[in-house]
């Protein structure tokens, strides 16, 4: 199983730099979770930069894989991780998805580096 943070599915839909990293778990849906946490920051990160269009697409698009809703046991285990790793609330839930899950944390975003079952690609600024 393979969860994609927000920042993965930004690249992939920007089709940056770093996009053909996250193309493989994006593109096997039936291996892919997304975190509820993730639909929100995606579209409103599309939707402010983009359209609302573009944004409903892109969530076509994710929704193709299973969205993982924040139930309160995920939710306690999430403010577990943040208050151990230090990780913002956004970022715990996510973590917390995937380890729930065992499922790989593909991301560029730094607050995850070194993490256990997390797949790391370093930001490159286009």
């Amino acid at each position: 199983m393979n969860v994609v943070d927000s920042s993965g599915w930004l690249e992939y839909f920007a089709d940056g730099p770093q996009a053909n990293f996250f193309a493989p778990p994006i593109e096997s849906t039936g291996q892919l979770l997304i975190p509820v946490i993730c639909v929100y920051e995606v579209f409103k990160n599309i939707l402010q930069q983009r359209s609302e269009h573009e944004a409903l697409q892109a969530m076509a698009l994710m929704q193709q894989g299973r969205v993982v809703d924040l139930t309160s046991a995920l939710s306690m285990d999430a403010a577990k991780i943040s208050f151990e790793k230090k990780l913002p609330m956004a970022d715990s839930i996510i973590l917390a998805t995937a380890w729930a899950y065992q499922a790989t944390l593909w991301t560029q975003d730094s607050d995850f580096e070194g993490l256990s079952s997390v797949k790391f690609a370093r930001k490159i600024n286009s």
